[in-house]
């Protein structure tokens, strides 16, 4: 019997586990439990059956940890999921932003010293956890004693099941390609030495289940959900996740002959969300976007169609906010390449291209923040923009740019976080979405361009984003547009300028969102975005006699092998077949 390591024992060794107590939306457990439990006497109590399932909804991760909270306690309660060292998750390992911590973990993404003996994220063995928890309940709910509920059923419940195992394999596949399927529970009498499955067949087991899931689930929103069952996965949930993982298996990284039916695939597994069970959804204004991810305005809105629970914290405002709003730690500072990617709003032109800035885009170097996407003051906060009724000043020596006063939590490239930020100081009511409309129409428009070509379906995609239905015309982005080259967002009719365009377009309305970091990857452009260095803006001056200067932040480093992650060399010592990515070694 080959020995497991500590993580994969936890993994397939039956779990016996005192529930906890959740005080956010669907997860609340109000039965009593005297000690921990075995799993017969789980299997025949209705609450203590669906409270396991609630547990496998853990995995998701909370959102606090997503924005950078580092206790052991919530750690250990909700599974750690992404950076844990108070870095906006992968944001700051990519060529979205730099920590202003600069002895932060994170670094190790950027300078090329991670490996299989020193990796980043823990979601390797937390994965196989909660696909074993996922799997129990499979196979155990069908003579469990779980009664109905309203819509809520065995059938149901394992629907939600299927989507969480869909969700586990997918989070892995994303990081690591090719990983050894779990679709059934192991015990320790198991041979866990297993060779990796193809990446076809986790593909195909991701697609299966999230079928699976859609099937079986009756609500096909959130809105259409009870109370008390908000936050659960919908039918659009499992739908937008089976989008999401033919998006990445037709990426050029995963689909290297470029076979246009892995694209068609996922365009029309993208369309069956807006045509389908996701019609429900749509997008917010731009009014509306900065309280997208705040619950206490706008619970379970149109636009998500799956998030973390939500948390009451300030943790999120405190761990990003400048350091002279309420005592700010200012960690999650964006570069200047990604704020070179929001357009100039009259001409739909971006304004700087690798530092040279387009003199027909209007873009003026001595007021660089005029006239722009209006997504640029949602997502950034800079130099002169309103934020807390205070003006942001990073001005060097000033207030938010004090480098000999603020050691650790100043700014490293003239910018702070402005996307999920609160105007407030007190505890907001955050979720991390993941999955949301937005994402959807330009998965679609991705996939069905490199199908296809710039067919109007993918014209219409992306201007849905581009000027959201409800906004202030004030407000919107110029639609994209191939008829008229001395018009505004003007681009040229072939399949290479419009992908151009879409992913530039993923830059700027995803960003933070950890899709860069993954989308760099399965695009292939590793070397051309992530391995060079990262700029920010320095201002000297005072008043309006302001000058702009940009500088280099950071080296960053980028090879072949870190298209995948390392497998840890712990688990590689128990489990040899299991065998190491690509350059790794």
């Amino acid at each position: 019997m080959i020995k497991i390591s500590v993580k994969i024992a936890a993994c397939f060794c039956l779990l016996l586990l005192s529930l906890p107590a959740c005080k956010q939306d669907y997860l609340e457990y109000d039965h009593v439990i005297d000690g921990t439990l075995g799993g017969p006497e789980i299997w025949r109590s209705n609450e203590h059956a669906r409270g396991f399932l609630n547990t496998v909804y853990f995995g998701a991760g909370n959102s606090i940890n997503r924005f950078g909270e580092s206790s052991s306690d919530v750690d250990l309660a909700v599974g750690r999921f992404g950076e844990l060292n108070r870095e906006l998750s992968f944001a700051a390992g990519s060529d979205e932003a730099v920590s202003a911590n600069l002895g932060s973990r994170i670094n190790i993404l950027n300078n090329g010293s991670w490996g299989p003996t020193r990796t980043y994220d823990p979601f390797y063995g937390e994965g196989y956890h909660f696909l074993r928890r996922a799997n129990l309940f499979l196979e155990n709910a069908p003579t469990s004693a779980i009664r109905p509920i309203g819509n809520s059923d065995i059938a149901s419940l394992m629907g939600e099941a299927y989507f969480l195992r869909a969700f586990f394999h997918f989070e892995l596949m994303k990081r690591y390609g090719a990983i050894i399927l779990a679709p059934r529970s192991f015990s320790i009498e198991d041979n866990l030495n297993q060779p990796k499955n193809t990446f076809e067949e986790v593909v195909a087991q991701i697609v299966a289940d999230c079928d699976e899931a859609a099937a079986r689930i009756p609500a096909a929103t959130t809105a259409q959900q009870s109370g008390t069952d908000k936050g659960r996965a919908t039918k659009a949930a499992a739908l937008a996740l089976k989008a999401r993982a033919l998006l990445y298996a037709a990426s050029p990284l995963n689909n290297p002959a470029g076979d246009p039916q892995k694209w068609q695939a996922a365009a029309d597994a993208a369309e069956a969300v807006m045509d389908g069970a996701g019609a429900g959804h749509g997008l917010l204004t731009y009014a509306q976007l900065p309280n997208l991810w705040n619950y206490g305005s706008l619970p379970f809105n149109q636009e998500v169609i799956f998030a973390a629970q939500s948390v009451n914290t300030a943790i999120i405002d405190n761990t990003n906010a400048p350091p002279s709003y309420n005592n700010g730690l200012g960690r999650t500072n964006p570069t200047q390449e990604l704020v070179d990617a929001f357009e100039m709003r009259t001409t739909g032109k971006v304004p700087v291209v690798d530092g040279v800035a387009d003199p027909s885009s209007g873009y003026n170097p001595a007021n660089p923040y005029a006239n722009r996407d209006s997504r640029l003051a949602l997502f950034i906060n800079y130099h002169g923009k309103v934020f807390r009724n205070v003006p942001i000043n990073v001005i060097e020596g000033q207030k938010d740019n004090n480098p000999s006063s603020q050691v650790g939590r100043v700014t490293q490239t003239g910018y702070y976080l402005g996307k999920y930020m609160s105007t407030g100081t007190g505890a907001n009511r955050k979720a991390w979405v993941y999955l949301r409309y937005a994402e959807v129409l330009l998965n679609y428009a991705e996939a069905l361009n490199e199908a296809q070509g710039p067919v109007p379906e993918v014209y219409a995609a992306i201007n849905l984003v581009r000027q959201r239905p409800g906004s202030a015309a004030a407000s919107q982005n110029p639609p994209l547009q191939s008829t008229n080259p001395a018009g505004p967002a003007y681009v040229e009719r072939s399949k290479e300028a419009m992908r151009l365009r879409i992913q530039n377009e993923r830059r700027v309305e995803l960003c933070f969102e950890d899709h860069r970091f993954f989308d760099v990857r399965r695009w292939q452009k590793g070397e051309e975005f992530l391995n060079k260095p990262v700029t920010g803006m320095r201002i000297t001056g005072s008043g309006t006699n302001l000058t702009y200067t940009r500088f280099v932040v950071q080296t960053r480093v980028f090879r072949p092998e870190m298209y995948r992650f390392p497998f840890p060399q712990t688990e590689l010592n128990f489990t040899p077949n299991l065998e190491q990515n690509a350059g790794w070694n």
